[in-house]
């Protein structure tokens, strides 16, 4: 019977072990080469752009390399970009997490791109929205790694 009890140990032991890792940080999970298609609600696409993504400290994420993949007349040839990730999890080595992003443009200016979605390994999807002068939109968006 003591035998049986030490076994019932040891297994819930492995169990709860393999639940850990809910608060471990990846601060590695968003940094690297992406590339986003925007989609309109009828599936056809809106915008696409690619961008290098680092993770910053706390929940920024900087962004470089930005680049609308078509000439976009609702953000002219200059803009700035913002972003925030926050890692929520990290699962069996697969991070995820909640992400933002802005892309404001400068000329024409008062455009405001916004995209929030989910980290889920090495995909973001979620929502976007443009709101602005003249340009107005928004549907669903997918990033990957390039």
């Amino acid at each position: 019977m003591k035998q049986f009890g030490i076994a019932i140990v040891l297994a819930l032991g492995l169990i709860f072990g393999a639940c850990g890792g809910g608060n471990s940080s990846n601060s590695t999970a968003i940094n690297g080469n992406w590339t986003a298609t925007l989609t309109n609600p009828d599936g056809t696409t809106a915008f696409a752009f690619t961008a290098t993504l680092s993770q910053g400290s706390g929940n920024s994420v900087g962004v470089s390399n930005f680049s609308f993949t078509d000439v976009e007349p609702c953000f002219g040839s200059a803009g700035s970009e913002t972003g925030s990730f926050t890692l929520t999890s990290n699962v069996n080595g697969n991070p995820t997490g909640s992400y933002q992003m802005a892309i404001q443009s400068v000329n024409p200016s008062g455009n405001v791109l916004t995209l929030n979605g989910t980290l889920n390994n090495s995909t973001i999807g979620g929502t976007w929205s443009l709101v602005g002068s003249g340009c107005t939109g928004g549907g669903n968006f997918t990033v990957t790694v390039m």
